[in-house]
């Protein structure tokens, strides 16, 4: 062990009991471990049918049809990993490391090891997690899918992963976090490090479909160069217990770009901490944040930050709430913060019902009162997504479509 990890590990171990700054705490001692000896499969089609089932509920095709690579990580083993062509490499995180020894330059280095208990947790486990790299100038056509499947119940699922796009690559990940309908309690703590190199693109969606009684905490640090793009769309409709994520991408390339999409339903008993920040440090760069948020009981927070730090730059903010029914609490807290003068930030907010002329006129074509609600509930989330290629819209459509929006 060199002396950078002693030390990496001796301030995780410090930290171990560090509350984190957002969200409710949570007692990890709840909670075991994840399965590391789950042993890997050669072809997702050797998935148990409830396996397969909680895939599709997060967006993720159990054939792989129409996927260039599927990676599939069961409680705290990877189980499965393909790659259809030869533009990029997939493969476990820990197998990565071992493969290139360059790759400890990028890894806990967008998110510290000592942020919080969840991210001390996840570091000294040695946890699983993919690897993905799109190599030099490919253009990879179709999605990467990964599924974070937890399938025991009170597991704490612990996951690190590191996608790096090179220059002028370019690449979509679709990951589905989900829980196997027999768990009704269990953790899940997924570390994501994201690098986009120069004239690289990345597209990451993320839906969530978790159990009633299962906390999240995500960590997800982004780093983008000169003329480079990252979108970042993320979906939760269904009920859950607990969520706090807050990503961060830093903008440090000229003309660098950087956008994040949320869509979010706060079920009876949801406890939702949503946010996402962008720190503009490149000359010319922009940033985008726009939430689309409802609850029909459950109580969600929408967190926006723009941080402008270079000349020319451009960011806008935009986040929307709808309440529905009598319960339920809806709270969007944007924030803009410039350190030079020469640039062009905004943001709009807005927290409300449903207008009942809006209803009225729908129904007066002829549709029930519950369909014309719904109507508009659908219409309201699909505008928050926004510069997905349009088979993952579809997904999220349907997802939107399945999911229950009646007040609570």
């Amino acid at each position: 062990m060199s002396s950078i990890e002693a030390e990496m590990r001796r301030r995780a171990e410090a930290a171990l009991e560090k509350k984190a700054a957002l969200g409710e705490d949570i007692d990890l001692s709840k909670y075991q471990e994840g399965a590391r000896d789950i042993p890997e499969i050669s072809s997702l089609d050797a998935l148990s049918d409830e396996a397969r089932e909680a895939m599709l509920r997060s967006g993720v095709i159990p054939t792989g049809e129409g996927r260039d690579g599927s990676i599939v990580v069961l409680d705290n083993s990877m189980v499965s990993h393909s790659a259809a062509s030869k533009a990029y490499e997939v493969m476990d995180i820990r197998a990565a490391m071992k493969k290139h020894d360059w790759l400890k330059e990028y890894s806990w280095k967008l998110v510290q090891p000592d942020m919080d208990k969840y991210t001390a947790s996840t570091y000294l486990s040695d946890a699983p997690g993919y690897f993905i790299r799109a190599l030099p100038g490919q253009q990879v056509k179709m999605p990467i899918q990964a599924c974070m499947l937890v399938g025991s119940e009170s597991t704490a699922q612990m996951v690190h992963n590191i996608i790096i796009v090179e220059e002028g690559a370019s690449l979509e990940v679709v990951t589905g976090c989900v829980s196997q309908k027999e768990v009704e309690e269990a953790i899940h703590l997924g570390i994501s490090e994201i690098y986009v190199k120069k004239g690289g693109s990345l597209t990451f969606t993320m839906i969530h479909n978790w159990a009633e009684q299962i906390g999240v905490r995500p960590r997800t640090g982004i780093l983008v160069e000169d003329n480079a793009s990252y979108v970042n769309n993320y979906v939760i409709l269904k009920k859950v217990r607990s969520v706090q994520t807050y990503p961060t991408a830093h903008l440090v390339g000229r003309n660098s770009v950087g956008r994040f999409n949320t869509v979010a339903v706060a079920q009876p008993g949801a406890d939702l901490d949503l946010g996402s920040k962008a720190i503009l440090s490149g000359v010319g760069s922009k940033a985008e944040i726009i939430s689309r948020s409802i609850t029909t009981g459950g109580s969600v927070i929408n967190r926006g930050s723009l941080v402008g730090k270079a000349e020319d730059i451009k960011a806008h903010l935009e986040c929307r709430g709808l309440i529905l029914g009598e319960r339920g609490v809806n709270v969007a807290i944007p924030e803009l913060e410039a350190h030079v003068p020469d640039v062009e930030m905004t943001h709009e907010a807005s927290l409300g019902k449903i207008a009942r002329d809006q209803v009225e006129y729908i129904m007066s074509r002829g549709v029930s009162e519950d369909d014309a609600i719904g109507m508009i509930v659908r219409g309201f989330l699909e505008v928050g997504i926004r510069n997905i290629p349009e088979e993952l819209k579809d997904e999220i459509d349907r997802t939107i479509a399945q999911a229950d929006l009646s007040p609570g």
